[in-house]
């Protein structure tokens, strides 16, 4: 009798053992389909996302405008012709969304002498005639031909405009491709351009150091310029041919 209950005890046991170790086995394979579940969530929040889809203007708008008749897909590309004659304005190019802490991939071609940018934080509204009052513009230009390159590296390809030089020029000759990544972080406080490759301009994107830089540029006495976080992304109409294609961005946030 008395061997009978300890192998009743021994079989309880052991029950139970398998109980909890099936329960642990249970919680172990949850925690790995949670692990697995937030990690595929993390790689969606921060995939590439194409602003431009190679055939229409879908997910773009003109500034302050309900038309758009001087931007065109041209073989895949996103091209900027300017109207012939007399223009009553300009035509800039913005995102319907808007971003904060990002990375905007895309590649970029100008045309003989031209002028064009890439703006971001800017704030449409009928009160700024242009997106350059509020978005501070990285460079795209011809800098062999463009008279504003010769007012220094700080007007040139791949600028802050007018506040901070890339380090070297490293675009490619007129009518070639150049691939440009700009990275927008106020998370660390750290915006980079990088093109062809190279990482060529690196500045601060709020705060006292940000400022100065302000302060020290033709954008000192603008009061609504640079002052936003989030805001729309814009390519410039500055009255030259120009080309954008691949257009796409990742959210940092």
């Amino acid at each position: 009798m008395k061997k009978l209950s300890l192998l009743l005890m021994s079989v309880a046991v052991f029950a139970v053992s398998c109980k909890e170790n099936t329960k642990s086995q249970d919680d172990e394979a949850q925690k790995m389909k949670d692990q697995e579940a937030a990690m595929q969530n993390e790689e969606t929040q921060n995939e590439w996302v194409d602003l431009f889809n190679g055939e229409n203007l879908e997910g773009w708008k003109a500034f302050n405008a309900d038309t758009i008749t001087q931007w065109k897909v041209e073989d895949g590309a996103l091209a900027f012709t300017p109207a012939e004659g007399e223009r009553p304005g300009s035509e800039n190019l913005i995102s319907k969304d808007e971003f904060t802490n990002f990375e905007l991939s895309l590649e970029w071609k100008i045309s003989e002498a031209g002028n064009s940018g890439i703006m971001w934080g800017v704030q449409e509204d009928k009160k700024f005639k242009e997106p350059y009052l509020t978005g501070p513009e990285i460079q795209v230009l011809d800098n062999q031909k463009h008279p504003d390159a010769k007012n220094g590296p700080i007007r040139q390809a791949g600028a802050l405009y007018d506040m901070v030089p890339p380090s070297k020029d490293v675009t490619k000759p007129v009518g070639e491709w150049n691939k440009t990544v700009i990275r927008i972080d106020h998370v660390s406080n750290l915006g980079t351009v990088t093109t062809n490759g190279e990482k060529i301009t690196e500045f601060p994107v709020h705060g006292e150091e940000w400022d100065k830089m302000v302060q020290g540029s033709k954008f000192k006495d603008w009061e609504d310029f640079g002052k936003h976080r989030s805001g729309h992304i814009a390519l410039q109409d500055h009255g030259d041919k120009v080309w954008y294609r691949n257009i796409k961005i990742k959210k940092l946030e």
